[in-house]
């Protein structure tokens, strides 16, 4: 490994010790259905978002929340002296990716046959405090 890609991924590494976040790999739900759960929490304080996600109607949203509430159990393990409360944490970031999808196949009439994908996909959930923002700006 040449030493600019060293530091680099030096950087990288110090630059994820600060960030806190959680990952869900091949979650068993189409990405356009976790990307409409996704975008209703993204920039949210934390615990409102754990409200909306708890009341939300669609099954992604199950999901998301045990992710949030894995995201936040990262954030305590980091920071075990401060409160959740007076941290002023919210969701920065949420990404959907799609993942791997299993093809199947579904009789049709006249002997012919239908292909059926079944999607799943990859969330990323980044939390981050507003008093940093601040200090930093």
């Amino acid at each position: 490994m040449g030493a600019r890609k060293r530091n680099k991924a030096n950087e990288l590494k110090e630059a994820k010790k600060t960030q806190y976040f959680a990952v869900l790999k091949d979650c068993p739900t189409s990405p356009r259905k976790m990307r409409l759960v996704a975008d209703m929490v993204r920039g949210m304080e934390v615990n409102r978002a754990l409200d909306v996600l708890k009341f939300s109607s669609k099954e992604a949203s199950r999901k998301v929340e045990k992710l949030l509430m894995s995201a936040i159990a990262n954030w305590q393990a980091k920071n075990e002296g401060s409160r959740l409360e007076e941290s002023n944490l919210y969701v920065s970031g949420i990404n959907v990716d799609s993942g791997r999808q299993l093809k199947r196949l579904r009789p049709a009439p006249q002997g012919r046959a239908h292909r059926i994908r079944k999607r799943s996909n990859h969330v990323t959930l980044r939390l981050d405090s507003k008093n940093i923002e601040t200090e930093n700006a």
